[in-house]
């Protein structure tokens, strides 16, 4: 039998997962690798760790496979968005660590850009605000501060184009392209054309021949060359982490709306071939494109930067626990979080209030506070963010989300059933949790036809878990009201005198 496998580099690792034409798991690797913080706010990856991780998840995935008489049809990678990789064609050694998503080093000059006025270019050819969140403002610090020169061997793009053309051969003739959701998320991307945008290229400085050549998501990019542990394979879908997860979760339809609660969260919402108005508080993006059939899907979306991340921080940063599965049972030890607040604000905040200058906060503390209540206030703090999206999802495309998919690691039954609680909708979590790579798999298998149609991907769609909203509204709402007074408490903290 031949299975598809998703390659998942995200933030804190990556996992290569195999997927079976019937939509089921035939077995996965992860590696972790190493995070660098050399300054306050500064979040680093070495492009080379990434790569290591990927060809040894590869390599075990495979062994595992062909033990059990399994080939492989296609590769698809899925991503960490807006990290930044720079690197030479030539020799294909990176030219500096690579720019997280998470790295706040260009919120001053995000800061100038606006005072400037070039919000409203920016917002109107890429869906997107001026947020050091972006590739964009990384891209330029790297050429302007970080010692890298723009030249014919100059190659600037996020973690997928790094991996393809690693793996479809590097300096021997490796295909240096990516896609459109990962390039709608650079702040150079016009997502109404669908290309580059020379405009901003040249706003922040950016060579547009350092770039990518961009491709549908659901293409053959290449074939994997000799000497890595898929040689052989097409590669043939690529998608940026979130919009994979919109298209694992089956959410093909407009209107369908999935939260992934990982590192950080991210709520998306399809809505359809008609790219929207800019909406206040969120993001527009490219969903997926497709060369076979030239479908064009985009999606409203809510970044979330802190939740999962909040669980890591009360496990290494307070030591309240060993591993992050306990956060579940400490949490769910005391019936509420006795009034504590937790805003996981520790690099700003994301949709919709878009403040790089807020910081964590923690309010409510008395002397009866414990482990557990903060435990259970970063739970909490998760559904209440998804909710502050939601509500602004609902707002501006006019449509209420009637259920919320969910998925991630975060995605243990208590915050199913807070959410659903909060938003006073069903909330509703997969058998296979790891849509974010599933839908890299159903991606790289639609292009190579191991999926007919995006109808067989949606028939094998499976619910786990699904959570009724049981709680009392009005206590819901009061619970909620005073989250948002912990929020403004911690907004504009870091500019504060």
């Amino acid at each position: 039998m031949s299975v598809v496998i998703a390659i998942d580099a995200g933030t804190t690792g990556v996992r290569s997962l195999a997927l079976r034409p019937d939509g089921t798991p035939a077995g996965y690797a992860y590696r972790e690798f190493p995070q660098h913080f050399p300054n306050p706010g500064w979040v680093e990856h070495d492009p080379d760790d990434i790569w290591d991780a990927t060809v040894a998840t590869l390599a075990e995935l495979v062994g595992r496979l062909e033990g059990e008489g399994e080939t492989v049809a296609a590769v698809g990678i899925t991503n960490q968005r807006e990290t930044v990789v720079a690197w030479d064609r030539r020799t294909g050694r990176p030219l500096h660590r690579a720019l997280v998503w998470q790295d706040r080093r260009t919120a001053p000059r995000c800061d100038e850009l606006r005072e400037a006025g070039h919000l409203d270019l920016v917002r109107r050819t890429t869906g997107l605000v001026l947020d050091p969140y972006f590739s964009a403002t990384k891209m330029e610090w790297l050429l302007t501060e970080g010692g890298v020169e723009a030249g014919p061997d100059l190659a600037l793009g996020t973690v997928d184009a790094w991996l393809v053309w690693r793996l479809t051969g590097g300096p021997d003739g490796g295909v240096l392209a990516t896609e459109p959701s990962n390039a709608s998320r650079t702040m150079l991307f016009d997502i109404h054309r669908l290309a580059w945008s020379d405009e901003l290229c040249e706003l922040f400085g950016v060579p547009v021949p350092c770039l990518p050549e961009v491709r549908p998501s659901a293409c053959r990019f290449g074939v994997a060359a000799a000497g890595t542990p898929v040689a052989g394979v097409p590669v043939s879908g690529v998608l940026g982490d979130q919009q994979a997860a919109l298209f694992g979760q089956a959410c093909l339809e407009p209107g369908m709306t999935k939260n992934t609660y990982g590192t950080g969260s991210f709520v998306l919402m399809n809505v359809g071939d008609r790219c929207p108005e800019p909406a206040e508080g969120l993001l527009t993006t490219v969903a997926w494109t497709t060369e076979r059939t030239g479908e064009v899907a985009y999606a409203l979306e809510g970044s979330i930067f802190v939740t999962g991340a909040a669980v890591q921080w009360l496990r290494d940063g307070l030591g309240l626990i060993r591993e992050s599965a306990e956060i579940g049972p400490l949490a769910e030890s005391c019936p509420d979080s006795g009034g504590v607040y937790l805003v996981p604000a520790f690099t700003g905040l994301g949709s919709p209030w878009w403040d790089p200058y807020a910081r964590g906060t923690i309010v409510g503390i008395t002397r009866g506070t414990t482990a557990a209540h903060l435990a259970r206030a970063a739970v909490e703090a998760m559904a209440y963010q998804t909710r502050d999206v939601v509500e602004a999802m609902a707002a501006a495309s006019g449509r209420r989300v009637a259920e919320l998919r969910v998925d991630g690691g975060a995605a243990m039954d208590l915050l199913v059933q807070i959410q659903a609680d909060q938003l006073g909708v069903p909330v509703t979590r997969p058998v296979v949790r790891e849509t974010t790579a599933l839908g890299a798999a159903y991606i790289a298998g639609l292009a190579e036809g191991v999926w007919g149609s995006p109808d067989e991907i949606e028939r094998s769609w499976r619910a786990d878990l699904r959570c009724e909203p049981r709680a009392d509204r009005a206590d819901a709402d009061a619970r909620h009201a005073r989250w948002r007074r912990a929020v403004e408490r911690a907004r504009g903290w870091a500019t504060a005198g």
